[in-house]
């Protein structure tokens, strides 16, 4: 079976500026990769590219074996993205937004329900408009519709940012299991420690690059 992401030499411009400057990495099936490096180093910019948000302008990038440089709508509805912005619906309700995105990925509305009571959202909270949320509801929201769509590859951009304890340890049990059906699962993070102990393996950024990569790299 093709590895989940294949980069060869993988560009990405944003403003003429090289965010991506010549990417190799290649992710199994089935993996869990935690991405690191200083900020700027280009992580949120290989998830996006990866998720079909940005082009990768030159090399080869194939994302769950369709050629992205081709055509980076080919894998949207394969892959699951947690960035920094939600994605959601302020006017609809929690539950609202839930189902319309189940709906659209064609997935059984029956998933809905279990994914919200998850991350705590089966109670007052599933009527709320998510407009009227904090932050922190507003991502449990969105990690409850990733795990109700249930993507063959996660792409999530510090996925613990502004979560309490306990729904820290839901999303690693969360990715813990996707990975264990076969899913992959490629997040960035700043907390190494956390990360580290829940990857299989660490892949470093720095400059547009990938320096190093294995099982549990050194932060030094």
């Amino acid at each position: 079976m093709a590895a989940a992401i294949r980069l060869r030499g993988a560009v990405c411009l944003l403003a003429r500026f090289p965010a991506l400057a010549g990417v190799d990495l290649d992710v199994e099936r089935g993996e869990i990769v935690h991405l690191w490096g200083p900020n700027g180093a280009g992580k949120t910019t290989l998830l996006r590219a990866c998720a079909g948000l940005v082009p990768f302008t030159a090399g080869e990038a194939t994302v769950l074996g369709h050629d992205v440089r081709r055509d980076r709508r080919a894998v949207r509805r394969q892959i699951g993205m947690l960035g920094h912005a939600t994605a959601l619906y302020d006017d609809l309700t929690v539950v609202e937004n839930a189902s319309f995105a189940a709906r659209a990925s064609g997935v059984a509305a029956d998933r809905v329900g279990p994914a919200l009571g998850r991350f705590g959202l089966d109670g007052r909270l599933r009527s709320v408009a998510v407009g009227r949320l904090s932050a922190g509801q507003r991502r449990r929201v969105a990690l409850a519709i990733l795990v109700a769509r249930s993507p063959e590859l996660w792409l999530l951009d510090e996925p613990h940012a502004g979560l309490d304890a306990e729904t820290r340890l839901v999303v690693d049990e969360a990715v813990a299991e996707a990975a264990a059906g076969g899913t992959t699962v490629v997040f960035a993070s700043h907390e190494h420690e956390r990360a580290g102990a829940l990857a299989g393996r660490e892949v470093h950024l720095a400059g547009g690059a990938v320096r190093r990569t294995g099982a549990g790299i050194d932060v030094a």
